[in-house]
């Protein structure tokens, strides 16, 4: 898998959206309070400080890593947090207020009084919101986890696991790897596999993260953890057993209440997962509303050319296995599908791990003539121009795509992969991707995008996406059909 590192900032986006929000509100009732006016927005002065103010603020939750191990601190740390973030704010302001021309103009009343009620909203609602998050450990979160231990510290180490879930995994398996307890359920998580079966389970379900911990005589799977790390899984080992592992980047972390040595493919700090998942945000905005705009125009030339539904619902597989639904415009006849099967011959793939054809008589308007001319309509056009992916903005605003990635899979797909395939699906699937990029109308060996997907994880970077996606468009300018 492709780990988020540090303080793993998906989990707690949550509380840097509410923080921003009540550094708003403080700035907001400061103003009433101060000026007794109700809008400071309409004054220059005071809506440039609005603005500084939330920069400001992402600032020093960034600098300071404000939330880290948000979810252990008790009241008194949280209270110094907050005064240590109110008193940065201060004196970010004040330096601002200093800079500016008629910074002299600016209420110092106001801008103390916002650092006061900053600091008492920013606790109140940090408090709160632990409280809610603190009941939703017990039901896990977005990442699915499976634990594998042996059947004599079992028990312990799922109670461990669920009591200090802080993390928010979703454990969604053990694997007891000493003893065959199939079919039987520790503290209401049931146990998926043994020894013989792990690794094609781990390969074939929704797995993020592999938590290891065994008893002190058992020695560490290694066969098993290189399966792990060959299909891309993040794998947790519990640091009181390990003695020289080297299976990729390493860091040191916790799972639980349990040190662990994580291994993944690659590493996403704070600041580069929040500015990828912000462009996607953004992206994913205005994406809905050129979807919009292209609906109204390309609606009623879809249901005229093939009267059915407008967008086209599939599942397919994405990060490390976990299903979503893929939305698409409707670029193929209803019974496209039931087709596909007798058009496998024709496959350009070297596999059927992936299915592509130079002319594909199933897409809306294609048709072979009785001379043998091949004739294009609408759908072709609605493929080589990619109109058809917009409506995948959607998948990327809702956090089940982003705009770079592997192109997701279909299930039928994903269940014949072998163990070193499951690596290419480690990040969110994308709308485009590095082997879209890279040829795609050349590439016809299914393991050369493997490769390509494989390698785009292992060097990400934020420069490695601005290229792609200035590649893609110039791609889909050409009119080349493939992305």
């Amino acid at each position: 898998m492709y780990r988020k590192n540090s303080s793993g900032w998906v989990k707690h986006i949550d509380f840097i959206i509410l923080d921003l929000l009540c550094v708003q509100l403080a700035f907001y009732l400061s103003y009433v309070l101060r000026q007794g006016d109700w809008n400071p927005y309409a004054v220059p002065l005071y809506r440039n400080m609005a603005i500084f103010v939330e920069l400001a603020d992402v600032i020093i939750i960034f600098l300071f890593e404000s939330y880290k191990n948000v979810l252990k601190r008790g009241y008194y740390k949280e209270f110094v947090v907050a005064v240590k973030q109110a008193v940065m704010l201060l004196l970010l302001g004040s330096l601002y207020l200093f800079s500016v021309q008629d910074g002299n103009a600016y209420s110092r009343t106001a801008l103390f009084l916002m650092s006061i009620l900053y600091c008492l909203l920013t606790y109140g609602v940090c408090v709160l919101w632990k409280q809610r998050l603190k009941q939703q450990m017990k039901n896990g979160g977005e990442n699915s986890l499976i634990i594998i231990t042996t059947s004599t510290i079992a028990d312990a180490v799922v109670k461990s696991i669920l009591n200090h879930n802080y993390e928010r995994y979703q454990i969604n398996g053990i694997i007891v790897v000493d003893k065959d307890m199939t079919q039987e359920n520790i503290e209401g998580i049931p146990v998926v596999a043994n020894a013989e079966n792990a690794a094609e389970f781990l390969r074939q379900g929704w797995v993020d993260e592999v938590f290891i911990n065994l008893d002190e005589k058992s020695p560490y799977p290694q066969e098993l953890i290189e399966r792990c790390t060959e299909m891309g899984l993040t794998v947790h080992l519990n640091l009181a057993k390990v003695t020289d592992n080297s299976f990729g980047k390493q860091s040191i972390g916790k799972v639980g209440e349990y040190t662990v040595l994580t291994t993944s493919l690659n590493f996403m700090t704070v600041r580069q997962a929040f500015m990828k998942r912000t462009i996607d945000i953004l992206a994913g905005l205005a994406g809905c509303l050129a979807t919009g705009i292209i609906f109204i125009f390309i609606a009623p030339i879809i249901y005229i050319s093939s009267p059915g539904p407008i967008f086209f619902a599939q599942e397919r597989v994405g990060q490390n296995g976990k299903l979503f639904k893929m939305y698409k415009f409707r670029s193929m006849y209803m019974d496209a599908e039931e087709r596909k099967a007798e058009l496998m011959k024709e496959n350009k793939m070297s596999s059927n791990l992936m299915f592509k054809m130079d002319f594909d008589p199933r897409i809306i308007g294609n048709k072979i003539l009785p001379d043998g001319t091949k004739k294009t309509g609408v759908g072709q056009f609605i493929r080589s121009t990619s109109l058809d992916e917009f409506p995948q903005f959607l998948n990327v605003l809702f956090g089940q795509m982003s705009l770079v990635g592997f192109r997701p899979a279909l299930k039928s797909e994903y269940e014949e992969y072998e163990f070193h395939h499951r690596a290419r699906i480690a990040m969110k699937p994308g709308i485009t991707g590095m082997w879209q990029v890279s040829g795609r109308s050349d590439i016809t060996d299914f393991e050369e995008v493997v490769k390509l997907d494989t390698e785009y994880i292992k060097n990400w970077s934020m420069g490695l996406d601005f290229r792609i996606l200035f590649k893609t468009v110039a791609t889909v300018l050409k009119r080349d059909g493939s992305v």
